[in-house]
């Protein structure tokens, strides 16, 4: 049997675009795995994109299941008036269990990352022995014929929160929605909300527990969510310890907001030593 990876994301590895109308790569995806790999894992990636789109087919550490699709989903905001719109201008086709790697079923860490509602909700159920983290902003959004984004419910939301270890989200995931928040987290074995330089707030066993963020000289906090997760989902599989585990992802996150883009990603080494310096933030506006 081919050896299954330590940690495996699904989800589109997406093309985000910029106010100057480059681009750069992005996804749950991209920043999960390159934060599992930089932390030493070994790391598989399941998504659909056109052809020499991806780079991380040339990352060591990751193993890449490119499937077939005539495009790559591409997101743009928009900012107009001080209000940020984002849109979809084209969507990868979708992912299957038909796709899934028949050895990629024995991974210890699952995380299933939609951001355009691409991944089926099987694959909540193809992951028997791993822990399963769920990021599930694209089950959480809807576009309109001209590709504006909006918050809608979960088709399948009753499964998720049933099936799935650790589900990890932001508010603005839920259009600010407190009440829709609160029932999730009722509901929820273990919820994470990433809430940016405010770090994150642990809802576990009928408690909310703030666990506030690292400083960090901040130049972009695009992908410090996925980061964060893929970081919690890596310290709570080996210490079980939701608190432990924000605390370290806060610590982790707190590296790729200081560039741009997914450029500085620590070690683990580079993780624990700056845990141990310790030094975190108190308060502060929300950049996730």
């Amino acid at each position: 049997m081919a050896q299954a990876p330590e940690y495996v994301v699904i989800g589109h590895v997406t093309r985000d675009v910029d106010e100057q109308g480059g681009w750069r790569e992005g996804g749950t995806a991209t920043y999960a795995a390159l934060t599992a790999a930089r932390l030493g894992l070994r790391v598989g990636v399941l998504t659909a994109a056109k052809p020499d789109t991806i780079s991380l087919e040339r990352e060591t550490g990751i193993e890449l299941v490119r499937c077939p699709s005539a495009e790559t989903t591409t997101f743009e905001n928009v900012y107009l008036d001080g209000r940020r719109d984002q849109y979809i201008r084209s969507v990868a086709e979708g992912l299957t269990l038909t796709q899934l790697p028949a050895a990629w079923r024995h991974t210890r860490i699952a995380h299933l990352g939609p951001v355009a509602e691409e991944v089926d909700f099987g694959f909540l159920d193809a992951f028997p022995h791993a822990l399963l983290g769920v990021t599930p902003q694209g089950w959480l959004r809807a576009w309109d014929s001209a590709g504006r984004v909006q918050p809608a419910p979960c088709a399948q939301e009753d499964a998720v929160l049933r099936r799935t270890d650790v589900i990890i989200l932001s508010l603005e995931d839920l259009g600010n929605d407190r009440k829709w928040l609160a029932r999730l987290a009722r509901k929820a074995s273990l919820l994470v909300e990433t809430c940016g330089r405010d770090g994150a707030v642990v809802y576990h066993g009928g408690t909310a527990t703030h666990v506030p963020a690292f400083w960090a000289s901040e130049v972009d906090p695009t992908g410090a969510g996925d980061v964060f997760a893929a970081a919690f989902l890596i310290r709570y599989r080996e210490m079980r310890d939701p608190l432990d585990a924000a605390h370290f992802a806060n610590c982790v996150a707190s590296f790729v907001v200081e560039t741009s883009g997914a450029t500085n990603l620590p070690s683990m080494q580079e993780a624990h030593e700056r845990l141990l310096r310790g030094v975190v933030r108190v308060s502060g506006g929300s950049s996730s």
